[in-house]
């Protein structure tokens, strides 16, 4: 082999001169063999877009440090790598010298030699790195570091780790895989330090590696671990988006006893690991984590506070004073934060069902100058986000224009992030903003096509619900729809969830039970979609003008009207709409005898509630078919060519609506439902809410006060 030192004028290194058969017979050995039966030169496969949406640029001013908590004591430093303290740069000559050598020595190279010239190379210059990399002396060196790993020490052999992060080695390159598989047969020999230092070195060096991880898991004895230690794990496991369900419960008992000595950015990065591994701690443990947040939210960055909303979005917990606190924080903070951290900030409120508009306005006037800055993700997380949790775009006009431009403005990436789309158009759905030329791309037939090959995210559910929104607030519409088969798959899958969980809550049933008895019988109540796209139930009743029911259900269309109701009677009404009158048991009884007297025999009364829409299967399905293809096209009927029935006909959508449909301790319904509600009034029906705050004390009381209440509940809405 011919090596040439001297210097070329375009290259930091000037490349040797060698033979073909310059690796021939240097090393043997099927180790070898399968660390490079690729080519080994430093090469990063092309990233698909399906893997990397856009991120934020690098000189993005708002971009956070995640790894800021290792500066908080020195422990850290046995156990991460500070990209702060870059070893001394070395000259390219220096860098040339070792590489020479290392080539001169060659099959006599021992494992501290190689070592040392990884680490020595380790100090070169960020922007020379690429140009040692790709010298074929350097691809020698690295051979010789896979032949020599048995002969590595634990310290060694993280040394040459470490210089490969500094060497900017590619996640992809063969030869990581060996190191990986080396350092999993050792772990159970290593100690913890070298264990959390190993994984942050995979982790600068942007690999997965999970099976090392596991073996890292598996090794640690959490009870003697120190603070810096367990938040160095607790990062590792969020980093590594996974934490082993043995792990959690000790994981728990550590936090615990060590939470008073964290300092603010450590409280920041345990909520963050918390959150990216998906650990579901104990309601207790993420109360007490969050209370020593409040206590130190005055110190920490806008980074760990974004990351505190993450836990409590994650974990469903309204910490009030929390919540409280951070009225008063965001608006604070918003000018210098990012749009991702706004992001976050929102998507918590509104996970949170937490409107308060303190922090929503102080985001929505920041917004509009960012909006540039937006990936898809960002601008179509934030309508969701104001959508849902109601703001009108009358209160912030600049917001929603600022964001759907920036939606178009990313049009492209809705191709592989076509949930993104959904999303936004939903958000915006929900305060009846409609950009036609959006959502003609969400129903058109390549876009639904892409969407449903997501099995993972069930897009269908939000397909179905932008199209039947489609079908009843833009009459005018002749765009695309999406067809029968996916509407009526989307159909038949919430159905199934309701049956097995929303028409089968106690309130519902109750609720149900007692309008058949109120009404005459199970025929004029019956429980079903009436909109399936909105995703609940109602309790469908049917009234003539003067509120004698009429049946609903199809199998007993034909059973028999009571020729009297308790609602004929205006003395009746007027007595329960009396305030301060309690009614009895006495009371209520002599009121509904007369509709038990002319109960037909045929219909025996039945005080157990029937089963779910007391339709055979396939008849319900087929029933919510057509009920789905009326409902997601609004009826002419209604207002053109209105017939006798419609005319006459009072449909009630009964609504026995919980605490999960509006905003924290507010009347205010969350956009989904206040969705539903406007589309029923589209569809013709009226409205009648049984709500949670006035129906679920009921429902300890007796039979009378609940009767009374909802007689008050259909027949006020007669009036």
């Amino acid at each position: 082999v011919r090596f040439s030192l001297t210097r070329n004028t375009n290259l930091k290194f000037a490349l040797p001169i060698i033979n073909s058969n310059t690796y021939v017979n240097i090393v043997g050995g099927s180790l070898l063999d399968l660390a490079f039966n690729k080519a080994s030169e430093d090469r990063t496969p092309p990233r698909s877009f399906d893997n990397r949406e856009a991120q934020p640029s690098e000189d993005d001013p708002y971009k956070p440090d995640p790894r800021a908590f290792q500066r908080c004591r020195p422990e850290y430093a046995s156990t991460t790598l500070d990209f702060s303290q870059r070893p001394p740069a070395i000259r390219s000559e220096r860098a040339l010298q070792l590489l020479h050598k290392a080539s001169v020595l060659k099959g006599s190279l021992k494992a501290a030699d190689v070592a040392e010239f990884l680490r020595e190379l380790g100090h070169l210059q960020p922007e020379q790195t690429s140009l040692a990399r790709s010298d074929t002396r350097f691809i020698m060196l690295l051979r010789y570091s896979v032949e020599n790993l048995r002969q590595f020490s634990h310290a060694q052999l993280l040394q040459v780790l470490e210089s490969f992060v500094w060497l900017a080695l590619s996640p992809a390159h063969s030869i990581l895989g060996q190191f990986e598989s080396e350092l999993i047969q050792r772990a159970p020999q290593m100690s913890l330090p070298q264990l959390l230092l190993a994984a942050d070195l995979w982790r600068c060096l942007k690999k997965p590696v999970p099976q090392f991880l596991q073996q890292l898991y598996d090794s640690v004895e959490l009870q003697h671990m120190g603070v810096a230690e367990l938040v160095q794990l607790v990062y590792i496991m969020g980093e590594g988006r996974h934490c082993p369900k043995d792990l959690v419960g000790r994981i728990e008992t550590i936090l615990l006893r060590h939470l008073d000595k964290l300092e603010p950015e450590e409280v920041g990065t345990v909520c963050l690991g918390l959150f990216k591994s998906q650990t579901s701690l104990s309601e207790r443990a993420v109360a007490c984590l969050v209370d020593k947040a409040h206590s130190v939210v005055g110190e920490m960055t806008d980074f760990a506070m974004v990351n505190v909303m993450k836990l409590l979005r994650f974990s469903h917990l309204d910490h009030k004073v929390w919540l409280e606190v951070m009225a008063q924080e965001v608006p604070r903070r918003v000018p210098g934060m990012g749009v991702m951290g706004l992001m976050h900030v929102t998507l918590a409120c509104s996970a949170l069902h937490y409107r308060s508009d303190a922090i929503l306005m102080s985001v929505a006037e920041r917004l509009p100058s960012l909006a540039q800055q937006c990936r898809s993700k960002d601008s179509c997380k934030l309508l969701w986000s104001f959508g849902t949790l109601g703001i009108p775009p009358s209160q912030c006009p600049d917001l929603y224009s600022s964001l759907v431009a920036a939606m178009r403005q990313r049009k492209a990436e809705f191709e592989h992030y076509p949930e993104h789309l959904l999303t936004g158009l939903l958000g915006l759905a929900f305060v009846e903003q409609f950009p036609e030329d959006l959502l003609a791309l969400a129903l058109s037939p390549e876009f639904v096509s892409q969407a449903l090959k997501k099995t993972q995210l069930e897009l269908s559910k939000d397909l179905f619900t932008l199209d039947g929104t489609v079908g009843l607030e833009l009459p005018h519409w002749t765009g695309p729809r999406l067809a029968v088969r996916p509407r009526e798959e989307a159909a038949k899958m919430l159905w199934r969830y309701a049956q097995t969980d929303i028409c089968q809550k106690p309130e519902v049933l109750e609720a149900e039970r007692l309008l058949q008895d109120l009404l005459g019988g199970r025929q004029f109540v019956c429980k079903r979609m009436i909109l399936p796209h909105t995703r609940s139930i109602d309790l469908l009743v049917h009234l003539d003008p003067t509120g004698i029911p009429l049946p609903v259900n199809v199998s007993l269309e034909t059973a028999i009207i009571p020729e009297k109701s308790l609602s004929t009677s205006h003395a009746h009404k007027k007595l329960l709409a009396m305030v301060g009158v309690r009614l009895t048991e006495d009371l209520l009884t002599q009121m509904v005898s007369s509709k038990k007297d002319i109960e037909p025999s045929g219909l025996s009364h039945q005080s157990s509630p029937p089963a779910l829409l007391r339709l055979e299967a396939d008849e319900g399905v087929n029933q919510m078919r057509v009920e789905s293809e009326l409902a997601t096209t609004r009826p002419r009927m209604l207002t053109d060519t209105p017939t006798k029935l419609n005319k006459t006909l009072v449909k009630l959508a009964i609504q026995v609506s919980n605490r999960n449909h509006y905003c924290y301790q507010s009347e205010q319904l969350m956009g989904l439902h206040a969705l539903k509600r406007r589309q029923l009034h589209l569809a013709g029906y009226r409205v009648v809410e049984v709500n949670h705050w006035e129906w679920f004390p009921l429902l300890r009381k007796r039979q009378a006060e609940k009767l009374a209440y909802l007689h008050c509940k259909i027949y006020g809405s007669m009036d």
